[in-house]
Order: structure tokens, then C-alpha cells, then sequence
């Protein structure tokens, strides 16, 4: 993988302009009118979002806007939280995400998550990839090997590591373990990728291994990240939505709105005013 970040730019502009317009044949997710609370405390305010299939969207804001509040609505790990409550409607495809009768483990399959520090398990890296699988009750060896190839090359690792998958996965470096990480992810296949500042913690050199990663990956996923670091997002994202207290104030796709926003209050926080 020899990409460089310059690159991905020009990449981007050879699959030429995104549109905010999609209609439901292109349409991943869709949010309409969901509003989030925290006991008395409401965190999100009628969000209105469609987000693209294949393309990475970033959600760009202040801390504390609302971003990773979000980013959790969408696989339902607000319902690990004391007191938390959603209405309105998410919808993955046609299924309500918030639908009584949906199953909350299957769900997670279909949207998985990386979070901010990488959390490998205390087991060897074949083991980590390998995680999902054995949990759905896959346990044959060459299947396992299969995907747990599939998934290290998938996730720009498999060199690195194919001559010690039998070691402790806690004894690689931070950027290799977020690697890790996407790729036993995406071993049990799922739809959606949730990404909530997968970088933050990395050095630059492994930051942008993570970015090229993001960009090869959006052929087979739809991916979402929460970043704060607004050369990232314009780096990586197609559609870009920008959150203020709790509330979209623009979403646009990435180009338009680093450099035309229709909003003030986007224009203030892209060229540092606050935020």
C-alpha cells in the first residue's frame, strides 16, 4: 500500500463530485428526527442525516457537540448508559435500528466499531481476528486461517505479522493494534464500519497507515468517523457533517463544505473562530 495523503486527494477527485442527494438505492443509514437524552439532560436535537453507501462520512465539531453521541446511536451503545433514552427514527437500510424486535448482538455484527484507544484482547493476534467468528460458532481450522488472511491483508497487516500470529496481540505498537482491531472487525463482515477518532492516540506515521486504510476499505464498507482533526476529515471523507451543542448545523459533501459552507457557524469553526 503506497499511497501517500496527497494521493488520496487526487484520488478523490477522479471519482468525481459526491452529491447529498442520494435517494434510498444509495442511502446506508438514515436519520430523522432523533433526539437523544441523558436522564432530564437532552445531548441531540432532531438530527436529519442520510448517510451514503461506500463512502465515508466524518462528523466534525467541538467537544462535546454531540459527535460520538451520535456515532453511538448508530450500533445502539448508548444502551450501555444509565438513563438513556432516543426517539425519532435510525434506520439501517429499511430495518429501524430501535425497533423492539431487533436483535442487539446481530445489530452489532452488521455495524461494528473502533474506538479511540485500541482494545485488543489479552490473546494472540490469530485469536483477536478470529474472536467473532468463534463466538458464532465457527470453529473450523481453515475457515479460521481463511479469514483471518482475509481480513490482516484487508486491514494492511498481514505482512507485518503473518510470521507471529500465534504471539500476544498486546506486544504490537499502538498503530498496529488499531489495525488489529479493524480487522477483527471486519472479519465477522459487517455492513457498516464506526470509527470514533481512530487516530487520536497514534503517532503520525501511524495515522496515516489508519487513513489509507479508510480509504481502501470504503470500496466494501460504509464508514463513519468522529474526528476532531478537520485535516483528517478533508483528507478521508466524502460527506462531512459539522454538529454544534447537540445539533447538525451542515451537512454537505466534503469539499463543498471546507471551502463554500452555507452555514456561519461552520465557516467560524472550520477557520478556527472557536471551537
Amino acid at each position: 500500500m503506497q499511497t501517500h495523503a496527497l494521493d488520496i486527494q487526487a484520488l478523490k477527485r477522479d471519482q468525481g463530485p459526491s452529491t447529498g442527494q442520494l435517494g434510498p438505492a444509495h442511502t446506508s443509514l438514515r436519520m430523522e428526527n432523533l433526539n437523544l437524552f441523558y436522564n432530564d439532560v437532552q445531548a441531540l436535537f432532531d438530527i436529519n442525516l442520510e448517510i451514503p453507501r461506500q463512502r465515508v462520512t466524518a462528523f466534525i465539531g467541538p467537544s462535546g457537540c454531540g459527535k460520538s453521541s451520535l456515532l453511538r446511536c448508530i450500533n445502539r451503545m448508548n444502551d450501555l448508559v444509565d438513563g438513556c433514552r432516543i426517539n425519532g427514527r435510525l434506520l439501517l437500510e429499511t430495518e429501524d435500528v430501535y425497533d423492539r424486535r431487533v436483535d442487539v448482538a446481530a445489530l452489532r455484527r452488521r455495524i461494528g466499531m473502533v474506538f479511540q484507544k485500541p482494545n485488543p484482547f489479552p490473546k494472540s493476534i490469530y485469536e483477536n481476528v478470529a474472536y467473532g467468528l468463534r463466538i458464532q460458532g465457527i470453529n473450523k481450522k481453515r475457515i479460521l486461517d481463511e479469514v483471518v488472511e482475509k481480513s490482516l491483508r484487508a486491514a494492511a497487516l498481514w505482512e507485518e505479522v503473518k510470521d507471529r500470529l500465534h504471539e500476544s496481540a498486546l506486544g504490537m505498537s499502538g498503530g498496529q493494534q488499531q489495525r488489529l482491531v479493524i480487522a477483527r472487525t471486519i472479519a465477522v463482515e459487517p455492513e457498516v464500519l464506526l470509527l470514533d477518532e481512530p487516530a487520536s492516540a497514534l503517532d503520525p506515521i501511524s495515522t496515516l497507515k489508519i487513513e489509507e486504510l479508510i480509504y481502501e476499505l470504503k470500496s466494501r464498507y460504509t464508514i463513519v468517523i468522529v474526528t476532531h482533526n478537520m485535516q483528517q476529515a478533508a483528507r478521508v471523507s466524502d460527506m462531512t457533517a459539522f454538529m454544534y451543542m447537540g445539533k447538525l448545523i451542515e451537512y454537505d459533501d466534503t469539499d463543498t463544505l471546507f471551502t463554500n459552507p452555507e452555514q456561519k457557524q461552520t465557516e467560524d469553526y472550520i477557520t478556527g473562530r472557536y471551537g
